[in-house]
């Protein structure tokens, strides 16, 4: 069900900074969903299966899906998964996709203690540097690269994840891919009637 968040949100512009940001879809879409995740909650494996199977088959080629960092202090992990998205996108777009979906997927076996070789073992099976990928979780630059997401989201209201703004409408925690859907095709329809 889609919860309503006060004006703060909104009152924020939606930045067009793809370049900064891992960009799944149609890139230079004017329809465009940001997604405030946290890397190592239950919500947002729900919704990254709904974006893998229902979003992204019916609109990746007319819809940015901009992925923002906003890992929870509740969760041990989640700030090093951020990170190390961000290590494997400067190198490969899709191997950070790659792991955002790992990681997702595999919450339920992924600790604080174990997620320096979970993180070795999928660079390793991905053709990635190991040793290269845990090192980078110390690097200061992809750090502030995440922080500067999270920072940003509670600057626009944001507390739970996930939250996906579609052209700033919120959609936040648990909502069914028919609900944003709605809100994906009144922008596309929107944008084609300019």
């Amino acid at each position: 069900m889609r919860k309503l968040v006060g004006m703060a949100m909104l009152a924020i512009p939606l930045m067009a900074a793809a370049a900064d940001h891992l960009v799944e879809g149609k890139a230079g879409s004017e329809v465009r969903v940001l997604i405030y995740e946290d890397l190592q909650c239950l919500d947002c494996a729900v919704f990254r299966k709904m974006l893998d199977e229902k979003l992204l088959p019916r609109y990746a080629e007319s819809v940015a899906f901009e992925h923002r960092d906003f890992p929870l202090a509740k969760h041990a992990w989640a700030r090093k998964a951020a990170i190390a998205s961000r290590h494997f996108a400067r190198t490969d777009r899709d191997l950070a996709v790659a792991w955002r979906q790992y990681a997702l997927e595999n919450l339920a076996d992924i600790t604080a203690s174990s997620f320096n070789a979970r993180l070795s073992e999928f660079a390793r099976e991905h053709g990635a540097d190991p040793d290269h990928a845990v090192t980078a979780l110390d690097d200061p630059n992809l750090a502030a690269l995440v922080e500067k997401d999270f920072e940003e989201g509670v600057a626009r209201g944001i507390a739970r994840t996930p939250t996906a703004l579609v052209n700033g409408q919120p959609f936040i925690e648990t909502f069914s891919a028919e609900e944003i859907s709605k809100a994906i095709d009144r922008e596309l329809a929107a944008a084609k009637s300019k």
